[in-house]
């Protein structure tokens, strides 16, 4: 294990990342309402413990094996969400304690959307704006765009994109360099923030709040900057444009680079896709469940506010997105626990959504159905199939091994909150919005985390990191095969 080398592109990382903390010094500036010192002062830190570690290893340049790829992504989310806490640590507008900063910080860069802070319409711009920013990054995930960087600096980047990309298969390129596969994703993310931002804006939003919800859209995030989220602007069509790149957010962006980067636009692309079918159905299914729901409890005067609200908090939720428009805990019972549950499937795989992803149960599905059929004919042969393509039994595998191991880390995260104090539904919602970085749950941390105590809090930042790097790699650093030369 090559650990100078790790080191080295440690700090490197670190260094590109101080550059986020300099845009809120311009907001602060331009808005003249506090916080530049602040943001000005975890630039210096941040910058600086990046060159500690990049300056006694500069000269340490080794080409990247898979090994080192997973502790590179392990140690710079866990050493980005160390760094991106210390503007809440600094903070002059805001008093929050170590687990409070680290919470915040990391339940932005892994887009889980949860909060400890009550009263965010007191925050300076500045505050507000890095909260954003930090999920805009972390949606696509800061490895891929320091991927399409880092060979500029002499650094290989497959092993990091295998690390770092999430779904099931992992080895298919967009484009035959990884550099260009890693632009091509961000091109797209960029095009689709511009666009939901524009879409905003002339929806209503102001050009600040427009810019900031674009990036938890579309990273799927799920911060406002309002203390009722998306409920603050009272606006159906705001609410439209949210579901629209939401549902658009969590399709593969591979379809997405295919269906923009072809001579001639096609919905076909989208349309003989298996997984975003799938994807589309479970959306339009969970909310009309909501709408038939809410309808027969008489929660909202008209038919139009009744599926407005359905749409949205389904589509929200279902997408891991986590944004609000109501209290949707004060629901019906059925619908909460049911949006909370669905949350477990989240996006499609290569998408900004959390949660196991569609292709996943989409192929639990059909090998539930293969073992059927097996029970009716022991000796036939039958081979799981995504449209017309056959999928090796290897992948079936890693998809029933993702699925227990995420039951596992689940049941220990959720027994590890219940040893802290937390209640019982509490601490069940909490680990689903963790681990599928939702965001919301219900109980006690059905609005905020602020009434969370600190042990929880740590036992959820583990979590977040779990759910992000999709539970293998981090836990892959765990066992003692991936230790031995």
């Amino acid at each position: 294990m090559e650990f100078r080398s790790i080191i080295r592109i440690v700090g490197m990382l670190i260094g590109l990342f101080s550059l986020t903390m300099l845009p809120p010094v311009a907001i602060a500036s331009f808005y003249d309402d506090g916080g530049g010192r602040d943001f000005l002062a975890a630039f210096v830190v941040t910058l600086f413990i990046g060159f500690i570690l990049w300056m006694p290893n500069r000269h340490s340049k080794r080409d990247l094996k898979v090994r080192e790829g997973f502790l590179i992504v392990v140690l710079f989310w866990a050493t980005l969400g160390s760094v991106g806490a210390i503007p809440f640590l600094v903070s002059s507008s805001i008093e929050m304690n170590v687990a409070s900063s680290f919470f915040e910080s990391f339940s932005g860069l892994t887009t889980t959307g949860a909060t400890v802070i009550e009263d965010l319409e007191s925050l300076p711009k500045a505050m507000l704006f890095y909260r954003q920013m930090l999920q805009w990054f972390g949606g696509m995930g800061i490895i891929v765009l320091a991927v399409a960087v880092l060979p500029m600096l002499g650094i290989g980047g497959m092993q990091l994109y295998r690390a770092e990309t999430p779904g099931p298969v992992k080895d298919s390129k967009m484009t035959p360099r990884i550099a260009e596969t890693a632009k091509a994703l961000w091109y797209v993310y960029l095009c689709l923030t511009v666009a939901c931002m524009m879409a905003f804006w002339l929806a209503g939003m102001s050009l600040f709040d427009a810019l900031g919800h674009s990036f938890s859209t579309v990273s799927i995030g799920g911060f406002s900057t309002y203390n009722d989220s998306m409920g603050h602007f009272e606006s159906d069509m705001i609410n439209f444009i949210t579901v629209l790149f939401l549902i658009i957010s969590g399709v593969n962006y591979a379809l997405h680079f295919s269906a923009f980067s072809a001579k001639k636009f096609s919905f076909n692309i989208y349309k003989d896709d298996p997984e975003v079918r799938a994807f589309i159905f479970i959306q339009a299914f969970v909310t009309a469940i909501c709408f038939i729901m809410l309808t027969n409890h008489n929660v909202y005067e008209t038919i139009e506010h009744t599926f407005s609200q359905a749409l949205f908090q389904a589509v929200s939720i279902s997408t891991t997105a986590g944004f609000t428009t109501t209290s949707f805990s004060d629901w019906p019972l059925f619908l909460p626990v049911m949006l909370i549950l669905s949350s477990f499937i989240g996006g499609c795989a290569g998408s900004t959504g959390g949660g196991l992803k569609v292709i996943r149960v989409l192929l639990l599905n059909l090998q539930g159905m293969r073992e059927l059929k097996r029970l009716v004919h022991p000796k036939a042969v039958y081979k799981i199939k995504l449209g017309n393509k056959a999928l090796p039994d290897r992948v079936i595998e890693a998809v029933w091994g993702f699925f227990s191991t995420y039951a596992l880390v689940f049941i220990i995260c959720m027994l590890a909150l219940l040893m802290t104090g937390m209640d019982e539904i509490s601490s069940f919602s909490a680990t689903v919005a963790m681990l599928n970085n939702l965001g919301p749950g219900l109980g006690q941390v059905a609005v905020h985390f602020n009434e969370v105590g600190d042990a929880s809090k740590w036992v959820m930042v583990v979590a977040m990191l779990f759910g992000r790097l999709e539970i293998f790699t981090l836990l892959v650093l765990f066992t003692p095969v991936f230790w031995k030369n």
